[in-house]
């Protein structure tokens, strides 16, 4: 689902862990200052990540006819983000964030627009992204505009913007809890409005729970000095331009990945990631650019496979470390 896409909801929250300074110290009520109180942030200022899976078939449709059943017998993705902020003032914050993903798989027969059995893929994407905070019935307001632009090694593709409104209900040490909405400006868009709900409950027992609707649904605890276990579902996604006979498509999918994520604090503000499950895909498609997700051409069902993920990241533009 293009509302889905994992560039859009790490952007609606983008605003949330920049609020302690973009204002000033006394400016902020201690219960919001609590919200970000995390030694592993949301973000991540620089990202890399490298995943693997394991061989999987899928069946798949071609103008809406059936083609032979198929395997990828290898999916390879390195993915790197940025995070930059430019300016921080009281009331407002101006940053940008860059992406760019390397997707490489290998299949037993030829699928859509590809010359042979081996498939490699470049996308990339930039927005400035623009947050004010303000008051809302008594409340922290966060309102936010983006303005991106996507696309290939070749060429660049589209022009996107995003606009956000929430309201952090509230942030104690305990319970942190903040409703939303989104809006899409891409004619491509399947669901132009999507909200947004994120909630964070400690429990006395050292667990917790953090959901972020639609991303990730998943159940944290804190290990040995500098680690973090949890385990749940988190949604991805993977897509990128392809081209043939001068028309440029679209490849979109949408990932579901449940299982286990270990992260530990290396100190110096660098992080690692370590992720392992099963990974389902309910639904992949091929489309004209010029034409929405639901106008496609391919449509593939994959079966669940295994995968797995390894990262590092680095926030110099974080939390300031404790003198």
């Amino acid at each position: 689902m293009k509302t889905l896409r994992i560039v859009l909801v790490p952007l609606a929250m983008f605003p949330l862990k920049n609020i302690a300074y973009a204002q000033k110290r006394d400016s902020i009520p201690l219960k919001v200052r609590a919200y970000f109180a995390d030694k592993f942030p949301q973000n991540r200022d620089l990202n890399i990540e490298f995943t693997q899976t394991a061989p999987f078939q899928f069946s798949s449709k071609l103008d809406g006819k059936d083609l032979p059943d198929n395997k990828v017998k290898s999916f390879q993705q390195l993915n790197t983000s940025a995070n930059i902020y430019l300016v921080k003032k009281k009331t407002w914050l101006l940053s940008t964030s860059l992406n760019y993903r390397y997707t490489a798989f290998n299949t037993e027969e030829p699928i859509i627009a590809a010359a042979d059995k081996k498939n490699d893929f470049h996308y990339h994407s930039e927005a400035v992204n623009f947050s004010y905070f303000s008051k809302l019935f008594h409340k922290v307001a966060i309102y936010s505009a983006s303005a991106s632009v996507d696309g290939s090694d070749q060429h660049f593709e589209r022009i996107r913007g995003m606009v956000t409104a929430s309201v952090v209900l509230k942030a104690t040490p305990k319970t942190k809890m903040l409703i939303g909405i989104a809006g899409f400006i891409d004619p491509s868009a399947q669901v132009p409005i999507l909200p947004i709900f994120t909630y964070e409950n400690r429990f006395n027992n050292g667990w917790m729970l953090d959901i972020l609707l639609p991303k990730k649904v998943l159940v944290r605890k804190d290990v040995f000095a500098n680690g973090r276990i949890s385990m749940g579902t988190e949604m991805d996604n993977t897509s990128f331009y392809m081209y043939k006979n001068d028309r440029t498509y679209e490849f979109r999918q949408l990932e579901i990945n449940s299982g286990a994520i270990y992260e530990h604090n290396l100190g110096s503000n660098f992080m690692g990631t370590l992720k392992t499950g099963i990974r389902a895909v309910p639904r992949a498609r091929v489309f004209d650019k010029e034409e929405s997700f639901k106008d496609y051409i391919f449509e593939a069902s994959y079966k669940p496979s295994f995968y797995f993920n390894v990262g590092i990241s680095y926030n110099p533009f974080g939390k300031p470390r404790a003198k």
